[in-house]
């Protein structure tokens, strides 16, 4: 029995650079949702994992791929043998006004959106089985990633982000109505304390920032708290700012982080 309501599948005589469109009906939500999935060109049962992409403010599904360009770095990696085949899976975040946090809210779920139906979605509708998951983001989208990747190691084999925001408030930087959303909101963790609560059952990950970009001194705060639990993780900074040329360069070290991860049991 088919988990949703209503499911709209992209034709694949008109999808092309093996990106597939879903609008789904989210149980979490209550109401329609948009995903682009990259699927490599391999048979099904040749692929190792599933990846979540977490856009940022301002954004939806799309910016990913026609921003970012990630599904070419993806199969580049794979053509070179570098990455095992993996699909690409890149939901909107619900589009809750300038962006939804990836939170619960009083009226709608966009944590549960996000770690239930948009795996199950494609499951049922694209490749019939399930896949090792893995999630990552940029900004917002780190900010996700980080807390679900903590939070749910249960399901992630291991998460990452770019960028990210480390604290909810920090959304106040970059959001119209700030405390529209926050008044909106049930959940409002910090990346730091959700891995604190988290700290025994976490699934390896990282995160890396520009050296330019306006959160550099949040996410050192992060790695140095991380230092000071003695929590495992990796840390890079690299030159860059908070802008798109640096998402499209550095997804691949997340790529390739997964690409350790997906025979492992």
């Amino acid at each position: 029995m088919a988990s949703f309501f209503t499911v709209e599948l992209s034709e694949p005589r008109f999808e092309r650079d093996h990106l597939r469109l879903i609008t789904v009906k989210s149980n979490a939500l209550q109401k329609r949702a948009d995903i682009s999935v990259f699927v490599p060109p391999v048979p099904f049962s040749e692929l190792k994992g599933m990846v979540i992409l977490l856009h940022g403010v301002y954004g939806s599904h799309w910016a990913w791929t026609l921003k970012g360009g990630v599904h070419h770095t993806a199969l580049q990696l794979i053509n070179e043998n570098k990455i095992p085949p993996m699909m690409l899976v890149m939901p909107s975040d619900g589009l809750f006004g300038d962006g939804s946090g990836y939170v619960p809210h009083l009226s709608e779920d966009y944590e549960k959106w996000i770690v239930e139906d948009v795996p199950k979605v494609v499951e049922e509708e694209i490749v019939g089985h399930p896949l090792p998951l893995f999630v990552t983001g940029l900004s917002m989208g780190g900010y996700g990633a980080l807390r679900l990747g903590a939070k749910y190691s249960n399901l992630f084999r291991a998460f990452s982000g770019h960028s990210s925001i480390t604290e909810f408030t920090q959304l106040r930087h970059f959001v119209k109505d700030f405390e529209g959303l926050q008044a909106s909101t049930q959940i409002t963790d910090s990346v730091i304390d959700t891995i604190l609560v988290h700290r025994h059952h976490l699934a390896p990950f990282q995160f890396d920032c520009g050296r330019s970009d306006v959160l550099i001194e949040a996410n050192r705060a992060l790695h140095q708290a991380l230092q000071t639990h003695q929590i495992s993780h990796q840390y890079r900074e690299f030159e860059g700012g908070h802008e798109w040329p640096y998402w499209e360069k550095h997804i691949a070290d997340s790529l390739l982080f997964f690409s350790q991860f997906c025979n492992t049991i």
